[in-house]
């Protein structure tokens, strides 16, 4: 990257909690709890001061009046020093990551030196709510929105663009622009289960997963340590026995990502005060962009996002893919990693997700571009060292995309 006169943003200790599925073994964990969780690792792996903490920036998709104002919440409730401001970050699929370009922007400026940049979504304690109660009914029926289902039907004005019944629907009309199977797409869906499950089986994840303390009603709390998502035993043919969700089409519950809570958090630190703070860096943020695209093809969004990099690299789309060592796309559904790498005019899929992602290990909303970075940067590591893409499709029609390279 050319000489900008910023400093470099310097990732440390990043980490996370394991996955939980839809109503699964975190459904009654509070979502102040999970971040909270994940916080205070962070701080005690990397062994930062707390009082040198200058911001914490944390995405939540799903935000309510529960945890108003989210990274102050989890700051707070983590037990930072209260002069440890904090705020909260909604780029919907994307907002993980956008913390950490924002944690990393406040770094290279000079507006802060270390900030703790996160992720959490709880969707299994995603709420209904009226809109219309506020000042009461005088007769008929009251409405309650699932807020998980109207945020995905409100995700761009129908007035522009006419009604779009959800990302399912975004989904079927990348299947139908690329020309993707159902078969391509369960085999997508199957290959993601077995890699999920051989890197937990390896150990991969011991060094990034925080388990977590879940309160039991009459018992001792019970330790959550792995994803609960992953399904080892998928196949084509046992994937293919799944009806899809809109009739006649590719995509099923089975070739999707998951509903998912989980939490992930990491320090961005100023690359001139690590020795001073004591803190050994796992990676930087080298670049990065986003990009809007046809809400109708939400799933797209990786394309132009990556595209936007390359040229700001003075380079291509297909050169900046192979320059790199791992891809980490995230997994909203299968049609849509193979659409995307059919727009990249590119697959390697020795480098792309090799450990899962969303099909498998889970799609927690605002918790999964730090997680997607989190295991990279790990992975990385693993592997002596190298340099790394983390790119999202965004609910609404956006793609965002990073590099990284190791220490």
């Amino acid at each position: 990257m050319a000489n900008t006169g910023l400093r470099r943003a310097a990732i440390v200790a990043p980490l996370r909690t394991p996955v939980g599925t839809f109503g699964g073994s975190l459904k009654d964990l509070p979502v102040e709890d999970l971040g909270a969780t994940v916080v205070r690792a962070v701080v005690e792996r990397s062994g930062i001061d707390p009082g040198r903490i200058d911001d914490v920036v944390f995405a939540q998709s799903y935000a309510n009046s529960e945890v108003p104002c989210v990274g102050r919440w989890l700051a707070l409730h983590a037990g930072l020093p209260i002069e440890v401001p904090g705020m909260q970050l909604d780029r919907r699929c994307g907002g993980g990551l956008q913390a950490i370009v924002t944690a990393a922007m406040m770094v290279q400026t000079g507006a802060a030196d270390v900030v703790l940049a996160g992720g959490v979504e709880s969707m299994s304690r995603i709420e209904y709510y009226s809109t219309s109660q506020r000042w009461g009914s005088r007769s008929g029926n009251a409405v309650l929105f699932d807020r998980l289902d109207r945020g995905r039907e409100r995700s761009q004005p129908e007035n522009r663009f006419g009604k779009i019944s959800g990302m399912i629907e975004t989904a079927e009309n990348l299947a139908d622009d690329f020309g993707i199977t159902r078969e391509a797409a369960d085999e997508y869906s199957a290959r993601s289960h077995r890699r999920a499950a051989a890197a937990w089986e390896r150990g991969f994840f011991d060094d990034e997963v925080v388990p977590v303390s879940v309160p039991q009603r009459r018992s001792d709390p019970v330790q959550f340590s792995r994803d609960e998502g992953v399904r080892p035993d998928s196949t084509v043919e046992s994937l293919g026995r799944l009806k899809p969700i809109i009739p006649g089409g590719v995509v099923t519950a089975g070739n999707s990502s998951q509903q998912n809570d989980a939490a992930s958090a990491l320090l961005v630190v100023g690359e001139d005060q690590l020795e001073s703070l004591g803190l050994t860096p796992i990676g930087y943020l080298t670049d990065w962009a986003a990009a809007g695209c046809d809400p109708a093809r939400m799933g797209i969004g990786p394309v132009p996002a990556v595209a936007k990099l390359a040229a700001r690299a003075g380079t291509t789309t297909q050169d900046l893919l192979e320059a790199v060592d791992l891809v980490e796309l995230n997994e909203a559904f299968a049609v849509q990693v193979l659409a995307v790498l059919a727009g990249w005019g590119w697959d390697d899929q020795d480098r792309v997700n090799v450990n899962g992602s969303g099909i498998s290990l889970g799609h927690p909303i605002g918790a999964t571009g730090v997680r997607m970075v989190t295991t990279m940067l790990h992975e990385l590591r693993r592997r002596a060292g190298g340099t790394g893409l983390a790119t999202m499709c965004v609910g609404g029609g956006q793609g965002v995309a990073a590099r990284f390279e190791t220490a």
